[in-house]
């Protein structure tokens, strides 16, 4: 498997805004998931099933020190390597292996301009539906 982007999340201050504006602008379709207010971004169809999104309602609001943009998660084979890749090249851990059941084990880490990236272990295959 190679080291390739496998699913992002979007931060918004408001769900339903938000998700009637990208319905409209790119035509994706929304499936709650989880927690109220969390869902499953399909971006494409079946014959093109696109990437795995996800939209949730920011922890701290824009204004404040939260994320403001998307968050984009790697798959990877090998999550160990990636955490000592991380650390050995300027990187900082930001939370560490958590598993996801029926999905995998995550970690999220700032890169060396403060960009917050993931790396998960699938169990299988990333859904891209």
């Amino acid at each position: 498997m190679a080291n390739n982007l496998a699913s992002f999340a979007i931060h918004v201050d408001d769900v339903d805004r938000a998700r009637r504006f990208y319905e409209a602008v790119f035509g994706w379709v929304f499936e709650p998931w989880g927690p109220p207010g969390f869902y499953l971004i399909h971006t494409g169809d079946e014959a093109d099933p696109g990437i795995q999104g996800l939209m949730h309602k920011r922890q701290v609001p824009r204004t404040g020190t939260g994320l403001n943009g998307f968050e984009p998660t790697f798959a990877v084979d090998d999550l160990d390597a990636i955490i000592a890749a991380v650390e050995a090249n300027g990187g900082r851990i930001t939370m560490p292996k958590a598993p996801i059941p029926t999905v995998g084990v995550l970690i999220r880490f700032d890169d060396t301009e403060g960009n917050n990236v993931g790396a998960m272990a699938y169990e299988a295959a990333p859904v891209t539906r």
